[in-house]
Formats: structure tokens, sequence, C-alpha cells
């Protein structure tokens, strides 16, 4: 992305105009046409308004971070586990990032779009194409970027990099817990596979119920090595390969 679109992406009205667009075009497809049901935004009254860091699973581009901004976004306006009518776009919550793959941010308009939004782009760091996927870390300018974010906002990010239930986490994830040292809130997502394509931006079952659920902040030990804080940040979005047998019926395909 051009220095001139770097520099508007923080801009927070440019943002909050983009937001209220994305919002009322994508509230149906949300709200209407399927349904969402929302657990855990109780407990967001006691976060910090920066350093926070909301790691979840994945399931497609872009309807998965949509839909947290609506999150964030209603909750700014005092809803609890719930949207609503949408009048929460009229001022949206803005002082929010997420981390994007960077070839991905640049295959379309749309995808620019959301970048200006508030991406955080970042260069894959594994082959996607290889049988087995390395646990890598993120490139040095990369951490930098998220980091930065941190330190007045709130970032989410997905530690698998990946649609793909189960595929093991990056461990540039665990580097930036240890380096920024932010709260973590888990989060757990799931129908959003069912609802929409894989770029989360067409519908593939209508009706669906999509779920978020938001849990307590983790306790970390910011001290331990990364491979072990990466566990556990696997084990508490629910995406640990051992869960694929522990529990046979959770599913295991976005197909």
């Amino acid at each position: 992305m051009s220095p001139f679109w770097e520099k508007i992406k923080h801009i927070s009205i440019i943002r909050k105009i983009i937001y209220m667009i994305v919002g009322v075009v994508t509230y149906p497809g949300i709200a209407i046409v399927n349904r969402i049901r929302i657990s855990g935004t109780e407990n967001f009254s006691k976060l910090p308004r920066k350093n926070v860091l909301f790691v979840s699973n994945h399931q497609t581009y872009f309807a998965d971070v949509i839909t947290f901004l609506h999150i964030f976004c209603a909750v700014k306006w005092r809803k609890k586990n719930k949207l609503g009518v949408p009048y929460y776009l009229l001022n949206p919550f803005s002082n929010v990032y997420y981390v994007a793959a960077e070839e991905t941010m640049r295959a379309s308009f749309v995808s620019k779009l959301f970048t200006v939004a508030g991406a955080i782009t970042v260069k894959r760091t594994w082959n996607k194409n290889a049988v087995t996927e390395a646990q890598k870390g993120l490139d040095v300018s990369d951490t930098r970027k998220i980091t930065n974010a941190l330190k007045n906002n709130w970032v989410i990010t997905f530690p698998q990099g990946t649609t793909k239930p189960f595929a093991p986490g990056r461990k540039g994830t665990a580097l930036i817990i240890k380096m920024a040292k932010p709260v973590v809130i888990p989060v757990v997502i799931n129908g959003f596979w069912r609802a929409f394509d894989k770029k989360g931006l067409k519908f593939k079952k209508k009706g669906t119920i999509l779920t978020v659920k938001f849990k307590e902040p983790m306790k970390i030990d910011y001290e331990a090595p990364a491979e072990e804080i990466l566990a556990q940040v696997m084990e508490a979005i629910e995406q640990n390969r051992e869960r694929q047998f522990r529990n046979p019926k959770q599913e295991q395909s976005n197909l």
C-alpha cells in the first residue's frame, strides 16, 4: 500500500466513515439473513482502552473481522451481547486494528478499502503450498507495526493465519505477547464458514447461527518460552490439535 493510504489509515474519522458504510452494508447478513449469538462482552468494561490483544480462530477472510467491529461498536453504545438496531454505526468504535496477510489485502478494491479501515498488513513467513506448515515468527518490521498499534489501541489477530481449522498457530503471536505484554482476550467463533464463502463476502447458506464467544483475559507468564505461550493461546481459542480427538463432534472442516 502506498504511503498516502498508510497515512490516512490512521485518521480516526476516515475509519469511522468506512465503518459506517461497511456496517450498513453488512449488518443484514450478520443479524437478519443469519443470526448472531454473542457472549462475554459484559467483561469489556473492565478492559483498558489500549494494549488489548484479541486472539481468535479464523473462518473467513473478512466476515469474522467485520462482525468483531460490529460488536465493538455496539458495546461502545452500552449494548451487551447483542447488536440490536445498528444506530451504533452513527459513531462507531475506531480504536481497533486487525492483523491481515499483505497479499490478501492487495487482492481487490474491497480488500484495499478494508485495509484503510484499520488492517495491519504482515508478510507471510511460511510456504502456504508446503505439506506441513512450520510455526515461524513475524518479520521484524511487521512486529513493530503490531506493537506500535497496541500502544494506543485494541488489536485483533488470528494466530493460525489461515481459515483452516486446527492449523498450527504462528509463533509470531506469542512473540508479540512477550514483547508488548498486552491483556489477551481469547475469542472462539463458529458458523461463519457455513454461512459465507471463504472471503466472507457472499452467502453460502442463509439462516445460519453465528456464534462469537469472548472469554475472560488470559493469565499469562510473559517470561515463559514463546512455544509455551503459543500452546496456551491455541488451547484458549479451542484450536489445539488434540481437540480434534478429544471432541469428535467438533466441526473440523470449513469446506
